[in-house]
């Protein structure tokens, strides 16, 4: 007989179901006769002016503050346990949430659950009203002509244990998950955090409902009082419209909050463990799991919602992949729940297979490809929306040669890619007196950026200077200068420099792309700044692109649908 090594899925429920009835069995709760309990070492209530500033509140003060905050938490749980009544009266077998996140799910069958393992997937292309053509996945059923077999959701531990536990949970009415927050955004900074706010609050009857702690999210999530936002005041054309949109406000992202909804109040930082939706940054997030060494508070998220993708590829994408990682997996404590109103899907495990995901971008890359394909396991199945491009705008007369690479899987695209930019592509640059110097190397991906910075600092004879994420102020202002002047033959430049900062440069003759760049008007930039000198023809500027088949999504962004298959076609 095999030995348990601890990590299976009924080993990890025991444990925490003995857990749980230890603990159930040493409190009675009765919600009747709610009576809160009076909070040791109570937190100081603060109050926010517009200057932000705290006061101390007095001994009478405080007494009433902490009869409101009592008063508050009692209306809370009257709320919640109207909600349980309600939630027992109006569960109906023909609600689309019943029927998708109810109990006994009717799409969680195993037959679709082993097509979604195996990775079956019936593809077809339909047209979604307003969303236009899309690609939707549905699971193909191994045999179509056998019927297909619910999930049981009975767990496999002693009868003696297993009956009684059954029987209990049939007379319960609230169908729950480990934890109570079921809904995840993530976002890249806490501006877009503001605009869900507003979003979010927007509709709430405001002479009805209270937001509360509403001056403190305010005063952590926009700008200080009497700061000016450059971007917005600036005069209309000085910056992109995109980049306005993206950089307006507070861009820390660095950040997680909860919040509590109830029938009469939004109320905001509110701790993980008691609220319903969190707004975060895949950064924020990441650092309270490896603090808390705990990712419960993701064990039931039902929604996921992934805005501006487009954005978090500029930051770190590792992070996104992490918190993907922890979501939906069995909690390491009991925190207090009743396993006998869990739904028992949750119990097996089966949670990632029903959680429904919202990834938002204006662009695709294979990254968010990967997470498409394989974290995305509802058995409903997916869609994706599908774009047609047209070729980016470019300046009259300015002729872009796109240069081929050979590559015969991905695994090898980064050394091939290397391995033609130093041994063909760079030299015939340098043999060029005109080409070789007033040239920008532009580097889509941070990886490639430092492999052809460390090249460029060991290849004599060649003089050059940087522009990346990292670079200072005036790192930034001695580079543009030395470059401007012709002191520096070379400027190597990291899309996400660019992403950031939206410098304008001049001096410019020539333009390598070490790739297509993810964001498509960023060609239409780079092609427009030697314009910006006087007396520069379309001759006089040369364009070079440098990509392979594994560069699709980028090339077709950049020369449109049409023209990115006839380049790949070529070759």
């Amino acid at each position: 007989m095999a030995l348990d090594d601890g990590n299976t899925v009924t080993t990890k429920l025991l444990t925490l179901l003995n857990v749980s009835a230890t603990k159930l069995g040493k409190r009675k709760v009765v919600e009747e006769d709610f009576v809160p309990a009076e909070k040791l070492n109570k937190r100081k209530s603060i109050s926010f002016s517009d200057k932000v500033s705290i006061k101390r509140l007095d001994a009478e003060e405080q007494h009433v503050e902490e009869e409101r905050v009592m008063e508050t938490d009692k209306a809370d749980a009257e709320d919640d346990a109207m909600d349980v009544d309600e939630d027992a009266d109006v569960q109906d077998s023909s609600d689309p949430y019943e029927t998708h996140f109810g109990p006994n799910s009717s799409v969680l069958t195993e037959t679709v659950r082993t097509a979604v393992d195996q990775g079956a997937w019936k593809t077809s292309k339909e047209v979604l009203g307003r969303l236009g053509p899309a690609t939707v996945s549905v699971p193909v059923q191994p045999d179509p002509n056998a019927p297909a077999s619910k999930t049981s959701g009975q767990i496999d531990i002693l009868e003696r244990v297993k009956t009684p536990f059954k029987a209990h949970q049939a007379k319960c009415t609230l169908n729950q998950g480990f934890t109570r927050p079921s809904v995840l955004v993530l976002l890249p900074f806490r501006n877009s955090a503001l605009d869900w706010f507003h979003a979010l609050t927007s509709h709430t009857p405001s002479s009805s409902f209270q937001i509360e702690n509403q001056a403190r999210f305010l005063a952590e999530y926009d700008l200080p009082p009497g700061t000016e936002d450059k971007l917005t005041s600036a005069e209309p054309g000085t910056y992109p419209l995109d980049h306005v949109e993206t950089f307006k406000g507070n861009v820390d992202d660095n950040f997680r909050i909860g919040v509590k909804l109830t029938r009469k109040s939004v109320r905001m930082f509110t701790e993980f463990y008691g609220c319903d939706l969190i707004l975060a940054s895949p950064l924020g997030l990441r650092r309270s799991i490896e603090k808390e060494k705990s990712a419960d508070y993701l064990t039931s998220i039902e929604i996921l919602i992934v805005d501006q993708m487009d954005a978090l590829m500029m930051q770190n994408w590792d992070h996104v992949k992490f918190v993907m990682s922890h979501l939906n997996k069995l909690p390491k404590e009991s925190h207090d729940t009743d396993f006998s109103r869990i739904k028992p899907w949750y119990l097996d495990g089966l949670a990632p297979y029903l959680r429904q995901s919202i990834l938002l971008s204006s662009f695709e890359t294979p990254e968010m490809r990967s997470l498409y394909s394989h974290s995305l396991k509802n058995v409903a199945g997916k869609v994706k929306i599908d774009k047609r491009w047209l070729p980016v705008d470019i300046p009259d007369g300015v002729k872009p040669n796109f240069v081929h690479f050979d590559c015969g899987s991905p695994q090898d695209e980064a050394d091939k890619r290397f391995h033609h930019f130093t041994t063909q592509l760079l030299p015939s640059v340098l043999k060029s007196a005109v080409q070789s110097t007033n040239t920008v190397v532009f580097v889509p991906s941070s990886y490639d950026f430092i492999r052809v910075h460390n090249y460029f600092r060991k290849t004599a004879g060649v003089s050059f200077t940087v522009l990346s994420e990292y670079s200072s102020n005036q790192d930034i202002s001695r580079a543009r200068l030395a470059f401007f002047k012709g002191e520096k033959s070379f400027l190597l430049v990291s899309e996400r420099f660019h992403f950031y900062k939206r410098y304008k440069l001049r001096g410019i003759r020539n333009l390598v792309f070490y790739g297509p760049p993810d964001h498509p008007q960023y060609f239409t930039e780079y092609l427009s700044y030697p314009f910006l000198d006087e007396e520069v023809e379309p001759s006089d500027v040369t364009c070079r692109v440098l990509y392979s088949k594994y560069d699709w999504f980028r090339l077709e962004r950049v020369a449109g649908t049409e023209a990115a298959a006839e380049l790949i076609k070529i070759v």
